[in-house]
């Protein structure tokens, strides 16, 4: 088994060639703090894989208003398997043809974390509510498209659209809802 997991990932050696050439770049005007960000991003990535685990880093930032933007990353993985990056939060990319630089806005919807398990009968959807009643919890079915629409009012509020790797049959879904960790279970067509 432990050859499988050696396969799976880039030799030490290619490892070391790659952060040797990130070093060299790292002299260069303005690019230097950048390449020396990814490459502490880099080494956090592999302890993470090396170990298995789970990685999440999240900020915050005052908008204009008193509206709070909130963004984030976690890092997921078991021993043995890739890395899955994540980011989640409120701040979202405008997208304008006309603009050089990308705009960001702050949103009142989050998009929360979110992880998809397929098994063999069923497909099994966990997602992060924090703040959420399960009264407030709506979730549809559009194609292979799970729309999931969380929170009231004056609460916090969550959207996301999860991308089903198979077809379902909405149903016969079953769901969980403790602790702000709503579990779906969607059984396979």
């Amino acid at each position: 088994m432990a050859k499988n997991i050696k396969k799976k990932f880039k030799p030490k050696k290619e490892r070391d060639i790659a952060k040797e050439e990130l070093k060299s770049l790292e002299d260069l005007p303005l690019v230097g703090g950048l390449f020396k960000g990814l490459g502490k991003f880099v080494e956090l990535v592999e302890k993470v894989e090396e170990a298995g685990g789970e990685i999440k880093r999240k900020g915050e930032i005052k908008g204009k208003e008193g509206v709070r933007g909130i963004y984030g990353f976690s890092i997921r993985t078991g021993i043995g398997e890739r890395p899955k990056i994540q980011t989640f939060g409120n701040i979202k990319t405008v997208k304008e043809k006309e603009k050089a630089k990308p705009e960001f806005k702050i949103t009142e919807t989050r998009e929360p974390i979110v992880d998809v398990f397929d098994e063999k009968d069923h497909i099994l959807v966990v997602v992060e509510l924090p703040g959420i009643n399960e009264r407030e919890i709506k979730t549809s079915l559009k194609g292979d498209i799970l729309i999931l629409e969380a929170g009231g009012e004056e609460k916090r509020k969550y959207y996301k659209e999860i991308l089903l790797p198979a077809k379902v049959d909405f149903e016969q879904k079953e769901t969980n809802f403790k602790n702000g960790i709503l579990e779906i279970k969607l059984k396979k067509i």
